[in-house]
């Protein structure tokens, strides 16, 4: 049974909207699966944005762009959180930025399994 229903949503779509919109944009955006008719994927786009692909100011998908964003790939202002991640400060397996806490991560402030910058650990700790 619910191997059919995610298998309609990825073939035909699924799509909603919220009724309010802040700065043109809806509030919260969620998009899965393919568009019926084109046959291209659906990208969320929205204050709140939810999908495979993700653009907003907060953002949840498979691909996700934001302010703040968790993505397996996500590009991030503030925060992002993911398998590859980049942006000001990040969570990831591979990450890229300024403070970085990742199994393999690139930054200013880092640490991974192969550095160990006491500024990253007190940031990420204050965030706690």
């Amino acid at each position: 049974m619910a191997d059919q229903i995610i298998k309609n949503i990825w073939n035909s779509g699924y799509e909603w909207k919220s009724k309010l919109k802040v700065f043109g944009l809806p509030l919260v955006h969620i998009a899965l699966g393919r568009d019926s008719q084109t046959g291209k994927f659906l990208v969320a786009k929205g204050v709140i944005a939810i999908g495979q692909f993700a653009i907003g100011v907060v953002a949840l998908g498979q691909f996700s762009v934001g302010i703040f964003a968790a993505a397996q790939f996500t590009l991030s202002i503030c925060f992002g959180l993911g398998q590859f991640a980049a942006g000001y400060a990040c969570i990831a397996q591979f990450g890229i930025g300024e403070y970085v806490l990742a199994q393999f991560g690139f930054g200013k402030y880092v640490w991974s399994m192969t550095v160990n910058n006491p500024a990253a650990l007190a940031y990420f700790n204050s965030l706690l």
